[in-house]
């Protein structure tokens, strides 16, 4: 015979609410996610030397799977850079999905086409080493005296800095990564 504590079968009200009620509750507040595209502008076909980098504010979605959808539909389709103030050429490195109070809810870089979604960090002090690698880079990144140099270090801490995921989001980031995903 087994025997099992109150906790097994029940859960004390106080963490109901804490687990179950509270997310629920603060999560439209935090809705709709912002997805924006960090990557490298230029008027012309011109040299790394005449290169900026730049956010391009992509659109709003009601809800994470959605964000992400999107932002992998207006990569596909080739549509980042595209409007009255747009860039002759634009290589998107970065796609970001943040909420109404700009905290992180899910970024990934982007390689051939894709957006490889950086997994969320697990804990805090998983957090404080990944911002230590980051500031590192970017220190790194301040003492180059080549600007080519120093962009890659940047966006290095930057693909670094897309794990930093705000806690709010971060179960709910990681169980997205999860899913299966149709290609």
């Amino acid at each position: 015979m087994t025997a099992f504590s109150s906790y097994d079968t029940f859960r004390p009200i106080g963490q109901i609410v804490a687990t179950d009620v509270m997310p629920a509750l603060a999560r439209p507040r935090k809705l709709p996610l912002r997805i924006s595209c960090l990557g490298t502008a230029s008027h012309d076909d011109g040299e790394a030397a005449d290169s900026f980098d730049r956010t391009i504010p992509l659109g709003e979605c009601p809800s994470p799977d959605e964000a992400v959808r999107f932002a992998s539909l207006r990569l596909s389709q080739a549509s980042i850079c595209t409007g009255p103030d747009s860039f002759t050429h634009f290589r998107p490195r970065i796609m970001v999905i943040q909420d109404r109070e700009h905290r992180l809810f899910l970024a990934g870089y982007i390689r051939a086409g894709v957006i490889l979604w950086q997994q969320p960090v697990a804990s805090d002090s998983e957090a404080r080493r990944v911002v230590t690698e980051a500031s590192r880079l970017r220190g790194m990144a301040f003492r180059a005296s080549d600007p080519a140099e120093a962009r890659t270090l940047r966006y290095r801490a930057a693909m670094l800095e897309a794990r930093l995921v705000d806690p709010f989001w971060r179960a709910t980031a990681a169980e997205l990564l999860r899913l299966p995903r149709a290609a």
